[in-house]
């Protein structure tokens, strides 16, 4: 068959089969953000391309080479998201939601366009969840941060994954380290890639993100950042790592840690893991105090991450982490003849409305196509109403697991009863499989709280 086009390259299909997990990883990561006082932002897809030139930095390979952009109808410069931060800086100060009282804690799930080569973990259109934090400038604000992305990867049950920490220091700090790696770099001009050239003279720090074997291999030598930064981000630094260590947070300082974007100051961080090879940085942050004073707004601190979905569900994959199985439908209903459709339709409809998964033929397939049909979608129960039955007004329920059966009416509140029954009964039992002795514990606090 010749279908009229293919998807984009460096764009993924997430197929019906997959979404359900993507749609648990994401819930999961909703709830932990939730723990510390994080609530979603949603921004626009595209925003005016001056916010990312701002924000992220001229001198970035986002900006220079893997930005979508492209002049509207009305001759305005659009460029489509590369990252959440930008915009969810340009919103906290366009809606002024620091009127709501500090520190102002956000989340988003999104997608982001950066045209660079397609491979495992890397797409043109990936998605991203990340936390911000505005106004708080305590170390404290850091470590919070780094054990919320920490929580998400432990109740996921990632292993394998190190947490790598740096800090790159303040503008007024970092001066005296970028004349330094100027001077070092200059001494190797001959070797460094043509882009590394550029950065030379306006961002020597951006080297040190270079993925050119030989700048790598010139970079190792470089000057460290650890020494040059000032005493106060230095003391900023060891707070953060006092707190990590009094969370029980495990981790390693990677003086060449210093990411992809220009908007970073002081602590920077990184999940990193072996399991997926090259593109192992899973997510990355850090704090970037001088961003909203960029933007336009008053001096304010603030930080964030960005955790990447697709490389998180690679790793997931690698590490062998099952999710749990999809939730299946509760109940079939195949009908015989036009009255025992038109029946089966309609209890379909009332166990919908009672929060049911309820599913009965809309494609005319005869009994035993719908039968068969029942155990591919994996129904835990079925019924089959024919014309006998709607004159006995009495009908057999299923297990179609253990083939059990229950006879119920077809009154809708007696069935829906029924239905309820063995639905709930099924729940007790697997909440019983995985408590063992403390399930009985577990229903009678249930009963006290319901009564």
């Amino acid at each position: 068959m010749d279908i009229l086009t293919k998807k984009v390259k460096g764009a993924e299909d997430i197929l019906p089969a997959d979404s359900y997990k993507w749609q648990l990883v994401e819930e999961i990561m909703r709830e932990e953000a939730a723990k510390s006082g994080f609530k979603e932002i949603r921004t626009p897809v595209f925003e005016h391309t001056v916010l990312f030139n701002r924000s992220v930095g001229e001198t970035t390979d986002v900006v220079q080479k893997e930005m979508y952009t492209f002049d509207t109808k009305g001759g305005e410069s659009i460029t489509l998201r590369p990252e959440g931060t930008a915009g969810a800086a340009r919103a906290y100060l366009e809606h002024a939601i620091y009127n709501d009282g500090l520190p102002v804690k956000v989340f988003y799930q999104l997608t982001c366009y950066r045209y660079e080569k397609a491979q495992a973990g890397r797409q043109r259109e990936f998605h991203q969840f990340g936390m911000e934090t505005y106004g708080a400038a305590d170390p404290k604000a850091d470590a919070e941060m780094i054990c919320a992305a920490n929580g998400i990867f432990d109740r996921l049950g990632v292993s394998d994954i190190r947490l790598e920490l740096n800090s790159i220091g303040c503008k007024t700090c970092r001066k005296d380290y970028t004349n330094a790696l100027k001077e070092y770099f200059t001494a190797h001009k001959g070797e460094l890639c043509e882009t590394c050239l550029s950065r030379l003279d306006r961002n020597p720090m951006r080297i040190l993100d270079c993925k050119n074997e030989s700048c790598k291999n010139i970079a190792k030598d470089a000057p460290v950042v650890l020494d040059y930064i000032c005493s106060d981000c230095s003391a900023h630094f060891d707070k953060v790592k006092t707190f990590l260590d009094a969370a029980d947070v495990s981790y390693t300082v990677n003086p060449t840690i210093v990411r992809g974007l220009d908007y970073y100051t002081r602590t920077v961080f990184e999940f990193v893991t072996d399991s997926i090879g090259a593109q192992g940085t899973v997510c990355g942050g850090g704090r970037y105090d001088g961003l909203i004073e960029e933007l336009g707004g008053q001096p304010t601190p603030a930080l964030g991450f960005a955790m990447g979905i697709e490389r998180l569900m690679l790793v997931m994959k690698a590490q062998g982490i099952e999710l749990p199985e999809e939730e299946t439908c509760d109940l079939y209903i195949a009908a015989l003849g036009d009255e025992a459709e038109k029946k089966a339709f309609s209890l379909a409809c009332m166990l919908r409305s009672a929060s049911l998964a309820v599913e009965t033929d809309i494609v005319g397939r005869g009994l035993r196509a719908q039968m068969k049909y029942a155990n591919k979608i994996k129904a835990k129960y079925s019924v089959v109403i024919g014309d006998d039955d709607l004159k006995n007004n009495k009908v057999t329920i299923k297990n179609m697991s253990t083939h059990d059966t229950v006879e119920t009416s077809l009154d809708e509140d007696k069935f829906l009863e029924a239905m309820t029954d063995l639905v709930v009964g099924q729940q007790e039992e697997l909440i019983s499989g995985l408590l063992g002795e403390d399930a009985g514990t577990f229903f009678e606090a249930l009963k006290n709280l319901n009564g």
